[in-house]
């Protein structure tokens, strides 16, 4: 009816049910201390969602509401609204046909931010309602680091000729909390933890500092800052990372932590000297993100099964094959953990130590203070463990020691760098280990990989060439498999990929295969003998999460050596053990 009064936010909740008459005046008693809007303190304290506060505001200012993650917004008019702008007023433009700009907003009677918007587009503003955690999921995920670069240097009343004074005699700046540069550099790191990266590389270049993420194991670039503020952010790192500042012509090691949402987020930071300047790469060591049960590490059953055999035996040598960032850290320590109590005396020996590990004695390796891999185990050795953890065996000492610990009632768990499980075998012998003492120590190997999971919202089936599906199939009569892709979409910034899980083959040595070492048998020979008692090749476990719809084919053949026949036998893959 003309002329109605609206209903107001309290109104149209208890309408729908979503609150009570008490909830409501418990909420009007916190706004009275507060002075947050009604709709703002039931959401914080529990009593409704987002979701349900965002529909009862589009129908008491009858004006559309938004799934920001259902839409992909174009670039330029992303660039309708600055960065900061953006932040400040928690908006987000997402459509503009002609002079008209529609806006997600949290606040839609937000005049100022209505004023702001208008002098900025110079065009008039249609107000949309969105939930404030998904539009500020959305101003991270559209807005790029370069973004929100270009609204700090935009707001720096620092001197602008600056980057000709010496980085030292810039120390004090570097330090405040005000700098520029120290709020870049908080910029940078806040935003790779953030969007889940494992690894920030900050590399110079001849005309540019290029600033790289490895985000699900694949590298994206962000655009980068100004190259004339490549000393200052460089320096800030090295400072906070404990480094002399001074040295720019050797490698140096450091670590720091930030804090990313109240979360405290472990940094190691790596520098190398190039020709066009001190090379940073940042180690995140974000706890949130350690699986510490191997029941989440995406082990099919039967492999789960036979490794928690392995490492819950009495003495003998364990160890993980694989790539750097390949997950042999969680991994060794998620076993670590299914082992771990109070009866145990466990050490490790780790460089760096990456997590903190209850109960667990962990030790830190310091090759300047003469305290290396070797020398450690030589003192554990005496401390009388029941298990040992060497976090990579690097060299022939440390191996002899690692084999000999084993031989002598220990349980060694360490990792090693092959291409799969079975040439784990010939890497320690080439070390100088003697065969009968591999043939003896070692007790199985677990290679692994990371792959890329195939985002929900954008999944599909993918199109493959048929000679292709004729050769990978579930078995010789049924027809060929179906594999998936991600077409890409907003959630995953258009990869088609969102989160990892883990590939792997398990290669036991039983009295066989320890005959067959001592023989010194090839390792094809190794792998037909393995292959009868259960072992399976990383590119066949990796092809039953393809055709499980959990990862696509491509993703399997870009982390694995799939050998596929040349003639027109097919790929026989068994599905029994889907995960």
């Amino acid at each position: 009816m003309a002329g109605e009064t609206p209903k107001r936010i309290g109104d149209l909740l208890l309408a729908r049910g979503y609150v009570s008459d008490d909830q409501i005046k418990s909420a009007l008693s916190i706004q009275q201390k507060t002075g947050k809007k009604l709709g703002n303190i039931l959401v914080d304290v529990g009593i409704i969602n987002e979701e349900q506060l965002v529909e009862v505001i589009s129908e008491r200012l009858k004006i559309p509401k938004l799934n920001l993650s259902s839409l992909v917004i174009n670039p330029n008019v992303i660039a309708v609204i600055p960065v900061e702008v953006a932040k400040k007023y928690r908006v987000l433009p997402v459509l503009k046909i002609g002079n008209n700009l529609t806006v997600a907003m949290v606040d839609p009677l937000d005049a100022i931010a209505l004023e702001e918007i208008k002098y900025l587009s110079k065009c008039v503003v249609k107000r949309a309602v969105a939930g404030e955690k998904a539009l500020k999921e959305a101003i991270d995920q559209y807005y790029s680091v370069a973004d929100s670069v270009r609204g700090l240097i935009s707001n720096d009343k620092e001197d602008p000729g600056g980057h000709d004074t010496p980085v030292e005699s810039r120390f004090g700046d570097i330090l405040t909390a005000d700098s520029t540069v120290v709020r870049l550099v908080n910029l940078i790191l806040s935003r790779a933890v953030q969007d889940g990266a494992s690894d920030i590389h900050l590399e110079p270049d001849e005309t540019q500092l290029r600033i790289r993420y490895r985000v699900n194991g694949v590298m994206r670039e962000e655009a980068a800052p100004p190259k004339k503020l490549q000393a200052e952010i460089i320096s800030r790192i090295k400072i906070a990372a404990d480094l002399d500042v001074s040295e720019k012509r050797l490698p140096q090691d450091g670590r720091m932590a930030v804090t990313v949402d109240t979360q405290s987020v472990d940094l190691r930071v790596s520098t190398l000297p190039t020709i066009h300047g001190e090379k940073i790469v940042v180690r995140i060591l974000d706890k949130r993100h350690l699986k510490t049960g191997l029941p989440e590490l995406g082990m099919a059953s039967p492999v789960l099964e036979r490794w928690r055999r392995h490492i819950r035996r009495p003495e003998g040598l364990i160890l993980i094959s694989g790539p750097t960032s390949s997950g042999k850290t969680s991994t060794l320590y998620a076993s670590l953990q299914e082992i771990n109590s109070v009866e145990k005396n466990i050490i490790t020996v780790e460089d760096p130590v990456e997590y903190s590990l209850p109960i667990i004695n962990q030790v830190q390796i310091n090759e300047k203070a003469g305290l290396s891999f070797a020398s450690a185990l030589r003192s554990m050795l005496r401390q009388n463990p029941d298990i040992i953890m060497i976090g990579e065996i690097r060299d022939t000492e440390t191996a002899a020691i690692a084999v000999r610990a084993s031989l002598t009632g220990h349980l060694v768990l360490s990792t090693i760098h092959t291409n799969d499980s079975i040439a784990a075998v010939t890497r320690l012998i080439d070390m100088g280990i003697e065969l009968y003492m591999v043939a003896s120590a070692l007790e199985g190997v677990l290679a692994q990989r990371l792959v890329r999971t195939i985002c929900p919202e954008c999944r599909e089936i993918a199109t493959l060439p048929a000679a292709l599906l004729n050769r990978i199939r579930p078995s010789e009569t049924e027809a060929p498999a179906t594999f998936y892709h991600g077409a890409g979409c907003m959630k995953c910034r258009g990869t088609g990929y969102a989160g990892m899980t883990a590939v792997y083959e398990l290669f036991e040595v039983n009295d066989q295969i320890r005959e067959m070492i001592l023989a010194r048998r090839p390792e094809s020979i190794l792998r037909s003998e393995a292959a009868r008692y259960g072992y399976r090749p990383l590119f066949e476990t990796g092809l039953q999460l393809a055709m499980a719809g959990i990862t696509s084919l491509d993703e399997v053949m870009r982390v694995t050596s799939p050998v596929l026949p040349q003639d027109d036998a097919a790929v026989v893959v068994s599905v029994d053990e889907l995960p």
